[in-house]
């Protein structure tokens, strides 16, 4: 990634983060409808993979997958309408956060379904390669519960069998709701599953921008070739519960000594100091990246707020294809 790059990414990122932060707060206030699982703690992950899509790239998400759709690029005035249940929604106000679609910008869905992603890919890595004939890739994200999954096994399989252009990520935030990774995973690094289905795989920092960059160049150009998947496994941590009324998630279940370890490893920090030390930008310019960000954030809750409500004739828009 060059110089430029890097301040489009730190500003992807933070944009991510004061927008859902702003979600937070929306919901708890009784404004946001529906679910929220919040993505705070691993934007990098997401905001890498989109920086190195190309033009028809394609990519499934997840139930916590917010972040990944305010990081592909799509409208935030937009998503956060669709938050708010409102007719000028994403998804026309029917989905809320855990159904979110935009072809426009090659996301495939955000998904209700623990591992519902996965098949999904290999539907979309399929098309790529039997009908477009393009060297185009699918990034499927996941989390280490969904590793679990009877069909990403089978999905993984099935890429591999057929050289599918996919790479999964596996956003291993160390937690399925209460349960930790290491009561309900057989292996302590998920990717070494990948050994089973004769696909690269890889273990890599997901706070690290940098190491993110390296480990999808190599799995995409593996994709682009024509060799078929890969498996990342990304170590990262979600900050907050698993949804915003899990009040267990700070000095319960998980302590705050843990926590604030984790909170100090913060992957926005972490790539602004690196900007600061390189000279990318000086410090006012962060700063007047917040600030443009904050603004942002504020435009997309004021048109949500003033967007219609859908109406009744809508109902059964859009459920068939």
């Amino acid at each position: 990634m060059n110089p430029k790059e890097i301040l489009g990414l730190y500003e992807n990122m933070l944009l991510s983060r004061r927008f859902e932060q702003k979600a937070d707060e929306l919901y708890k206030e009784g404004l946001v409808t529906g679910s929220l699982h919040l993505y705070i703690g691993e934007e990098a992950i997401g905001a890498v993979a989109m920086l190195m899509r190309e033009e028809g790239d394609l990519f499934t998400s997840t139930h916590r997958g917010v972040g990944h759709t305010v990081l592909c690029g799509c409208d935030p005035n937009l998503i956060m309408a669709e938050l708010f249940g409102k007719a000028t929604g994403i998804s026309g106000g029917k989905g809320g956060s855990m159904h979110m679609f935009d072809q426009a910008h090659g996301l495939l869905g955000t998904n209700g379904i623990v591992g519902g992603g996965t098949s999904l890919a290999c539907g979309a890595g399929i098309t790529l390669k039997l009908v477009n004939h393009t060297d185009r890739v699918v990034f499927c994200f996941l989390g280490e519960g969904a590793s679990n999954e009877g069909v990403t096994h089978e999905s993984m399989n099935l890429a591999a069998v057929w050289k599918l252009p996919v790479i999964f990520v596996v956003e291993n935030n160390g937690y399925e709701v209460f349960t930790t990774a290491q009561e309900s995973c057989s292996v302590e690094d998920i990717a070494v599953r990948a050994a089973g289905y004769g696909i690269p795989g890889a273990v890599v920092d997901g706070n690290d921008a940098l190491k993110l960059e390296k480990a999808y160049r190599k799995a995409i150009d593996h994709a682009r070739r024509g060799e078929g998947p890969s498996l990342i496994e990304a170590k990262t941590y979600r900050w907050s519960g698993h949804w915003p009324g899990d009040a267990y998630s700070y000095g319960g279940y998980r302590s705050k000594e843990e926590v604030d370890e984790w909170k100090a490893r913060c992957p926005i920090l972490r790539l602004g100091k690196l900007i600061l030390e390189k000279g990318y930008a000086t410090g006012e310019e962060l700063d007047a990246i917040s600030r443009r960000v904050d603004r942002r954030v504020e435009e997309s809750v004021a048109f949500a707020m003033a967007s219609p409500d859908p109406d009744d004739g809508g109902l059964l828009q859009n459920l068939f294809a």
